[in-house]
């Protein structure tokens, strides 16, 4: 692939054009020749260049100041070892050199056999034989050092000419032959690449590209060249990314990793028990979550995090804690008058009127009790003052004074009620009792 030439409709004057030129040869190999004879070139003129042993044909690819640019690019110093250009390309030497071509092809299949009748361990990719007919090299590719010493004595008496051999790389070899890349275009070693790097997995792995060799190798069996083209992108955006080596732990249960959308910053987890369901969180949301779990925490799940329902639950209780409060007096109550009804209910059972000496009446006045005491044999003293409902009938059905002062958990009143005396400790009671007596001996 050419460089172009944007100021190739600049006019500028001869003398002070830059000298030197570059020149394209078979493979898309670039040498650059001094234009000694200030000849008129165009991109595209074939030239006859100088060379060790003979003369080359070539195409002009590239003049003027960008040439200076180029060799400062590849480390080429302008000096004496810079070989000069003959002339424009005329026919005859155009045929020549189309002669050579045509005997690339036919040399190498014969070299490969030669090089299987030797047993070498190596392999023949290309053949370029100078336009002159005097020298041809080899290009082959090898795993380990090979002896081809032989080879070369054997290459030389079967073709007549100087024999060069010349190593090269497997991405070089891609190059040179050329083809059509996985992305539909040209590879870009046979086209601008000229200086190839270390390519290596860790680069794949920033990009979350699949470890599939045969989707990351290219034409020439190596990792592809454009996997370094995005990766300072990729390593820049990787560092707002948080680092994530355990799967996080949730209520829910544990959430491992499954993919990273980097550009989007959104991290897809899956629980171990449903890993067909991918969840997708934000980057803040995973660097709260690894917080919680540093912190001995573990959130609801991947959307409902702790921190988020303690935020929204404290303002609330503020603004309603007058009505949690009216609702707690108002339940107490009820829970009271529940109980006071239940009661109500047993006391009323209690107090049956077929029961022996009960009052079907619970709510009886002062009168009645009076009456009521005066009709019983051998009854007490008939206190104006009623008891309680729940006591009058157990004072009645013993015989004793249901009286209401008295303290029902006193220890001597089921003495004075077991002994028909009275319960009231008061002295005026223990006086009309007396005076019953004495007036019921007289009757008797």
């Amino acid at each position: 692939m050419n460089v172009f030439d944007w100021l190739s409709d600049m006019d500028m004057p001869f003398g002070k054009r830059f000298d030197i030129v570059e020149v394209k040869f078979k493979g898309g190999r670039k040498e650059y020749f001094r234009n000694v004879n200030q000849l008129d070139l165009h991109t595209g003129d074939y030239v006859v260049c100088e060379m060790a042993s003979g003369y080359h044909i070539g195409a002009v690819s590239l003049q003027g100041d960008l040439v200076r640019v180029q060799m400062l690019k590849r480390k080429i110093a302008d000096d004496e070892n810079i070989k000069s250009i003959y002339r424009v390309a005329t026919s005859r030497d155009l045929e020549k050199h189309e002669q050579s071509i045509a005997r690339d092809l036919t040399t190498m299949y014969r070299a490969r056999e030669m090089v299987k009748d030797l047993k070498l361990n190596m392999k023949l990719s290309d053949v370029e034989f100078q336009s002159d007919n005097t020298k041809a090299t080899f290009y082959y590719s090898a795993d380990d050092r090979v002896d081809f010493r032989e080879l070369i004595k054997v290459l030389a008496g079967e073709f007549k000419a100087r024999i060069e051999m010349r190593q090269i790389s497997l991405r070089q070899e891609a190059g040179r032959l050329g083809g059509i890349g996985a992305c539909g275009r040209e590879l870009c070693c046979s086209t601008w690449l000229t200086e190839f790097k270390n390519i290596t997995t860790s680069a794949a792995r920033y990009q979350n590209l699949s470890l599939n060799p045969t989707k990351l190798s290219g034409q020439c069996g190596r990792l592809k060249c454009c996997l370094n083209y995005e990766l300072e992108t990729y390593i820049d955006a990787l560092k707002d990314i948080p680092h994530v080596d355990a799967p996080l732990k949730t209520q829910k249960g544990l959430a491992h990793l499954q993919k990273t959308d980097i550009f989007k910053k959104i991290m897809w987890f899956g629980y171990e028990n449903d890993s067909t369901t991918w969840h997708p969180i934000t980057l803040e949301q995973v660097n709260k979550i690894l917080k919680l779990n540093a912190q001995g925490q573990k959130p609801i799940s991947l959307d409902v995090l702790d921190i988020e329902e303690v935020v929204l639950a404290v303002p609330a209780i503020g603004i309603n804690s007058d009505l949690a409060k009216m609702d707690k007096k108002f339940s107490s109550r009820e829970q009271s008058q529940g109980g006071n009804r239940k009661n109500k209910k047993k006391k009323s059972g209690g107090n049956n009127p077929n029961n022996s000496g009960g009052n079907p009446n619970p709510k009886t006045n002062t009168a009645a009790t009076q009456v009521e005491g005066k009709a019983k044999t051998e009854g007490g003293n008939s206190n104006p003052k009623t008891t309680a409902p729940s006591q009058e009938p157990k004072a009645k059905a013993e015989g004793g004074n249901p009286n209401p002062k008295t303290n029902p958990s006193s220890p001597q009143e089921p003495k004075a009620k077991a002994e028909g005396g009275n319960p009231n400790p008061s002295p005026k009671g223990n006086q009309q009792h007396r005076g019953r007596r004495e007036k019921g001996g007289d009757k008797k």
